[in-house]
């Protein structure tokens, strides 16, 4: 009887520890949030006068929003915005599969090499290559252009190619074989039958790759500081200065920034995790 009670107080208390951490954790994630909220919708004076956790005066003070989409041209950071991920999901998914498709299918000799500057690739911090990386980009005059971020997001890594190699691996090399026999090529076994087989795999690294996009700061003000190119992360830097900022119309800029991305992942999310998984298993 004594074993039985100790056993179920030890499963309470993993209840009691699980469910602690699982609030802290949503504590953590959604204060920030829901004071940037708050601060979206006051006057300046009010956001310097009041604490960050005090309610707002009016919840219908929308002005800093209308300011927010008329001086951070939001809608025009919203335009290249599509226009990065569209273009990069496209890219990315043909050479991500493709990549796969050869060092799964194919045997030669540097393959493991091939593999291993992936896994290089990941390990050494993109800061530190930095420089070369923008010399690159300058000598081939795509600064301050789209060019510049789509060849740097058009580029697979090695979790792309994990993802891809683990489904290519529940898909029988007969197909290959059968594809070869009836005279198709190996351009047409990958247009044919390969890639859409993907195309589970392929939908869920491109929301991914969309979020990352939608939420980089740091390469597309880098590469593209002119205003004509603002995107929706950089279009926040209109409200902040040397001097000055003008912080309720940032926090009301955040928001609209924030929502395309949350409401892109929150519809998408079951693709993520069931792509995700049905690579991780080998049926």
């Amino acid at each position: 009887m004594e074993v039985i009670l100790t056993e179920s107080k030890r499963q309470l208390l993993s209840n009691v520890l699980y469910y602690i951490f699982f609030i802290a954790m949503c504590l953590i994630v959604f204060i920030p949030v829901l004071l940037v909220v708050f601060g979206s919708l006051k006057t300046n004076a009010e956001l310097g006068a009041t604490s960050p956790f005090s309610l707002p005066s009016n919840f219908l003070h929308f002005e800093n929003f209308v300011k927010a989409v008329g001086e951070g041209h939001i809608l025009l950071g919203l335009r290249n915005t599509l226009v990065l991920v569209v273009v990069s999901m496209a890219g990315n998914a043909l050479l991500g599969t493709m990549t796969a498709f050869v060092l799964n299918r194919f045997d030669f000799k540097l393959k493991k090499m091939v593999l291993l500057l992936f896994m290089v690739s990941m390990i050494i911090p993109t800061y530190t290559t930095e420089i070369a990386r923008f010399q690159l980009i300058h000598s081939l005059g795509l600064y301050n252009t789209l060019g510049a971020p789509l060849l740097i997001y058009v580029g697979t890594d090695i979790m792309q190619i994990y993802i891809y190699i683990q489904f290519l691996e529940k898909i029988s090399a007969q197909l290959d074989e059968s594809a070869m026999m009836d005279g198709a090529s190996y351009f047409r076994i990958f247009r044919s039958i390969i890639f859409p087989l993907l195309l589970p795999a392929t939908a869920t690294l491109g929301i991914l790759k969309s979020v990352t996009i939608m939420n980089d700061i740091y390469v597309q003000n880098l590469y593209m500081p002119k205003k004509e190119l603002a995107t929706l992360p950089t279009a926040l830097m209109a409200f902040v200065g040397q001097r000055s900022s003008d912080l309720v119309a940032l926090c009301a800029g955040i928001i609209l920034v924030l929502l395309p991305s949350m409401l892109f992942y929150i519809v998408f999310q079951r693709y993520i995790f069931r792509g995700l998984m049905d690579g991780a298993i080998k049926g």
